[in-house]
C-alpha cells in the first residue's frame, strides 16, 4: 500500500510543481501592456474596413435571438455593417418569424432560410460565402455584444499579420445559478489569464465562437480546410472555433485577444448541459491539440509549457485522486499530504485571482475543484477515450450534418437558401423604421 501512497504523493508534487511554473508565467505575461494597436482606436485605417457579422441559429429562443440582434444593430461603428442571420433549419420558425421579418427591416440586416439543419460550421460557410466584407465577425445567436465591441475588435486587425482577434465573455445568465456563477468566473480566467498570455505572443490558441472576428482574405484562403475537417476518416463537427484558430496560426497568421471588446453569452445553468458541452469542449481540445503541436517549435516556449501544462497537468492529478481514492479504500488511511496540497494550490490560485481582479467572489471558485476533480477529470479521461465519437449531444438534428446546406429536404434537388432581404425584395419593406436598442 506504501505504493499508492508514493504514487500519489510524486503524481500531485510534479502537478504542483509544472502548474506553479505555468501559472506563474500565465499570471505575468497576462498582465495589461500599454503598447497595443487596439488602444489607438480607428485612426489608423485610411477607410474604415467593412465588417460582416454571421449570426448562425438553431432552434434559438425568439426573445433571445431578437436580444442578440438588437445588440448588433446598435454597434457604434462608421464603417459599413451587414448582418447576416442563418436559420440552420429550426423547427421553431414560424416562432421565429417575426423576429426575422422585423429585422429584415433594416436594410443591413440579411436573413438566410437554410432548407434543414446543416449544423453551425455548415451554416457560417453559407454566409460566408455570400458576403463579401473586408472582416467577418462570427457572432452566436445566444450572445450580447456591448455598443462598442466592433469598434474595439477592429483596430486589432490594422495589422495584416492578424487574422483573427476574440473579445472577453462573460455568462449572460451568471445570476441563474451557483453553476452560472461559476461558470463566469471560469470564462474570466480563461480569457484575462489564458487568452491574455497567449495573446503577449501573437498566439490564442481558441478565438471563441461567441465574439471572434477574422480577416476574410485569410479566412477565405482557409475556408475548405475549415469546412472539411476530419478526424480518423470522420467529419469533425464541433469546436469549430478551436480548429479555426489552429488553421489560421498554422498558416502564418497571428491571432489577439480584446479584453475590452465584452460580449455576454448564455451558459448552461444545469450539470447535465454543463458536461455535455464540456464533453465536446474536450474532445475538441484533444483532436486540435494534435494538429497544434507542430506549431510549438515556431511559437514562444511559454505557449509549449502552457498546452504541456493544460493537457499533462490534469492527467498528474487524475492519477493523484485516483491513487489516493484506492488507498482510502484499502486501507482506510486518508492521503493527507496529497489533499493539503490540492486544497493550498486552490486556495493561493483564487486569492491571487481575487485581488488581481479586485473582486472577492473569486474566493468562492474553489468550489469548482470539487466540479473539476469529480466530474471533470473523469469526463476528460472519456473525451479521450472516445475522440472518434463526433455527437453534438446537444442538438437534434445533428445527425443533418454532413448534408449540403442547399439541398432541399423535401425533393432533394439543389436550391438557394431561402432569403429575406428589403434591400432586393420590396415586398417585405414596411414604411417604418426599425429602431433598435443596445440592450
Amino acid at each position: 500500500m506504501d505504493m499508492l501512497d508514493t504514487t500519489s504523493t510524486v503524481a500531485v508534487s510534479l502537478y504542483a510543481l509544472l502548474s506553479t511554473a505555468y501559472k506563474s508565467m500565465q499570471a505575468v505575461y497576462s498582465l495589461p501592456t500599454d503598447v497595443s494597436l487596439a488602444s489607438q482606436g480607428l485612426a489608423g485605417f485610411d477607410e474604415l474596413p467593412s465588417v460582416d457579422v454571421i449570426v448562425p441559429s438553431f432552434n434559438e429562443d425568439p426573445r433571445t435571438l431578437s436580444e442578440c440582434l438588437a445588440s448588433i444593430a446598435g454597434q457604434e461603428y462608421g464603417g459599413r455593417l451587414q448582418v447576416y442571420l442563418v436559420d440552420d433549419g429550426s423547427e421553431n420558425r414560424e416562432a421565429l418569424r417575426p423576429v426575422h421579418e422585423a429585422f429584415a427591416r433594416d436594410p443591413r440586416f440579411n436573413i438566410l432560410l437554410l432548407p434543414q439543419n446543416v449544423g453551425k460550421r455548415k451554416a457560417q460557410i453559407a454566409a460566408i460565402r455570400r458576403s463579401a466584407g473586408d472582416m467577418v465577425l462570427n457572432v452566436d445567436s445566444d450572445t450580447i455584444l456591448a455598443s462598442d465591441v466592433i469598434r474595439k475588435l477592429v483596430p486589432k486587425m490594422q495589422d495584416p499579420a492578424v487574422g483573427a482577434a476574440m473579445g472577453q465573455l462573460t455568462a449572460r445568465n451568471r445570476n441563474d445559478s451557483w453553476l452560472t456563477r461559476l461558470i463566469d468566473m471560469e470564462y474570466w480566467l480563461a480569457c484575462n489569464e489564458e487568452r491574455a498570455a497567449q495573446a503577449r505572443f501573437g498566439a490564442v490558441m481558441c478565438c471563441c465562437g461567441p465574439c471572434a472576428i477574422y480577416r476574410r482574405s485569410a479566412l477565405a484562403s482557409l475556408l475548405d480546410q475549415y469546412e472539411s475537417q476530419y478526424f480518423r476518416g470522420k467529419p469533425s463537427d464541433f469546436g469549430e472555433d478551436r480548429h479555426l484558430t489552429i488553421l489560421m496560426l498554422k498558416a502564418g497568421f497571428r491571432t489577439e485577444y480584446v479584453p475590452s471588446a465584452i460580449a455576454a453569452t448564455v451558459v448552461p445553468n444545469k450539470l447535465g448541459p454543463y458536461l455535455r458541452q464540456q464533453l465536446r469542449w474536450a474532445r475538441s481540445t484533444f483532436r486540435d491539440t494534435l494538429l497544434g503541436l507542430r506549431l510549438l517549435p515556431n511559437l514562444n516556449r511559454f505557449l509549449t509549457l502552457d498546452v504541456v501544462g493544460q493537457n499533462l497537468g490534469p492527467l498528474l492529478l487524475a492519477l493523484s485522486v485516483l491513487t489516493g481514492l484506492a488507498q482510502l479504500a484499502l486501507t482506510g488511511n486518508v492521503p493527507w499530504l496529497p489533499a493539503l496540497m490540492i486544497v493550498a494550490m486552490t486556495m493561493i490560485h483564487c486569492s491571487v485571482v481575487a485581488l488581481r481582479a479586485r473582486q472577492l467572489r473569486f474566493l468562492g471558485f474553489s468550489l469548482h475543484a470539487f466540479i473539476s476533480i469529480f466530474l471533470l477529470l473523469p469526463l476528460k479521461a472519456y473525451a479521450l477515450c472516445t475522440l472518434s465519437n463526433s455527437d453534438w449531444l446537444a442538438r437534434s438534428s445533428a445527425g443533418n450534418s454532413n448534408q449540403h446546406p442547399t439541398t432541399d429536404a423535401r425533393t432533394g434537388h439543389a436550391t438557394a437558401p431561402r432569403r429575406l432581404n428589403p434591400a432586393r425584395d420590396p415586398a417585405r419593406r414596411t414604411t417604418s423604421d426599425c429602431m433598435c436598442s443596445d440592450e
